[in-house]
């Protein structure tokens, strides 16, 4: 109710109301997309290959395509040449010291990071495209000649790069994080899909609805779960000093350092996922080969004992980028150099050093909470989905990332809100 209120509130103010037009105008253009066929593609033949292969990673890839992995349309790389360019660059950021001072430069380093990540999405799109079409869907070919093949290249290149143009206009001149709700926005679109599957299964017999029903409350409590962790928070009291200047007294007040429990948000999960996904691109890509008969067997979620193998690796890059990014996003030093400047200190810990290791202390705890919660709420689906006859749509990955993009996207509206009631009074 309260995100519904929000959203009424925001659609009576002109500005707010053109910002969340343009973003649904963006999202609707995304999902046009979505149905512009690749020319050149026998669709019969791709139609069946699909039917041979509807599980494992083409599910997966189709799911955050929202459907266009398995149509072949325009944006069927989707938007994860841009999401791996974007991990390498920020582990690039760590490992050389002069992408290093680039990113603390502030505004003007980040754009310059920006354009690189942009430069190597392109590649990066250019080479998974290659691969699909002169590998995994050059079967499906209604010509073998090389215009042909061309033409198919650079469409697949363009839709990833013009998903990444809608991506940064939401982010200038709409509501949320672009890349973010992009994923969203294919995540839902399969939604109505997974609905009528799971009703034919229910009529022809092939699940029961005592499986439905458990998976719905299940899916229902990982939703409440989620939103717990994503909105909870430990509060750090802060003391401020009495200090006089000129003949006004300062401080003496009580304050607080919120820290979220979940200080990554989805990006974890988002990142995980895509590094996964790395290996199994490049053996769909030739899937004669040995590699990808190995990759099949090993580190496909769809496969035995590689269930287990992708359970154990997608636990760990989760915990990994979790810290990661956490780290990135949050500097106990710089909080500690800011509240010793304006006079403040936690009861009971000294300014400077003993300040940053209670608060990396107190961080460390919450990210390990974050970490296990959001490992445990994505793996858990596959191992259910692997067990039982119920074929679901989407699993905690999906659910983690559709929950958690929502809510962000109310909490930037509700702060562009109040900066705007600010702003309206300092006029």
């Amino acid at each position: 109710m309260g995100m519904l209120q929000t959203m009424i509130q925001a659609w009576k103010i002109p500005e707010m109301r053109r910002k969340l037009l343009y973003t649904f105008m963006m999202l609707v253009v995304f999902r046009l997309g979505s149905n512009i066929p690749v020319p050149g593609i026998d669709r019969m033949q791709l139609a069946a290959m699909f039917d041979a292969n509807s599980a494992g990673l083409f599910g997966l890839f189709d799911l955050f395509s929202g459907g266009s992995f398995s149509r072949f349309t325009v944006f069927a790389l989707s938007i994860s040449p841009y999401i791996t360019s974007s991990i390498i660059l920020q582990l690039l950021t760590i490992a050389i010291p002069s992408l290093e001072q680039l990113a603390k430069e502030g505004e003007t380093g980040q754009r310059k990071i920006a354009q690189y990540t942009r430069y190597l999405t392109v590649i990066l799109a250019l080479v998974q495209a290659i691969g699909y079409t002169f590998g995994l869907f050059r079967s499906v070919l209604s010509s073998n000649d090389l215009f042909t093949k061309i033409v198919i290249v650079l469409t697949l290149v363009a839709g990833t790069a013009f998903l990444m143009w809608l991506g940064e206009r939401i982010n200038e001149n709409g509501i949320g994080n672009g890349i973010s709700l992009l994923i969203f926005a294919g995540i839902v679109s399969r939604i109505p899909t997974t609905v009528s599957e799971t009703i034919r299964s229910l009529i022809a017999g092939e699940v029961s609805i005592i499986s439905v029903a458990l998976f719905c409350v299940f899916a229902l409590l990982v939703v409440v779960g989620i939103i717990l962790v994503q909105e909870g928070n430990r509060r750090i009291p802060v003391q401020y000093a009495k200090r006089v200047v000129g003949r006004k007294m300062y401080g003496g007040q009580s304050s607080h350092i919120p820290m979220k429990v979940n200080q990554s948000g989805v990006i974890p999960v988002i990142f995980a996922i895509s590094l996964l996904q790395l290996p199994m691109t490049v053996a769909y890509m030739w899937p004669a080969s040995g590699f990808a008969q190995f990759v099949t067997k090993y580190l496909s979620a769809s496969g035995y004992p590689g269930v287990w193998v992708y359970f154990v690796l997608n636990i760990l890059l989760i915990i990994f980028f979790t810290y990661f990014y956490s780290s990135v996003s949050f500097n106990p030093a710089e909080i500690a150099d800011n509240m010793k400047s304006n006079g403040g200190f936690i009861p009971g810990i000294r300014p400077g050093r003993p300040t940053v290791d209670y608060i990396t202390k107190v961080m460390t705890r919450l990210t390990f909470v974050s970490a296990i919660f959001l490992a445990i709420i994505s793996s858990i689906p596959t191992l259910l989905q692997h067990w039982s006859a119920l074929q679901i749509g989407f699993g905690g990955t999906s659910v983690i990332i559709a929950v958690g993009v929502a809510l962000e996207t109310m909490k930037q509206l509700e702060t562009q809100m109040i900066m705007r009631n600010y702003s309206g009074f300092l006029k």
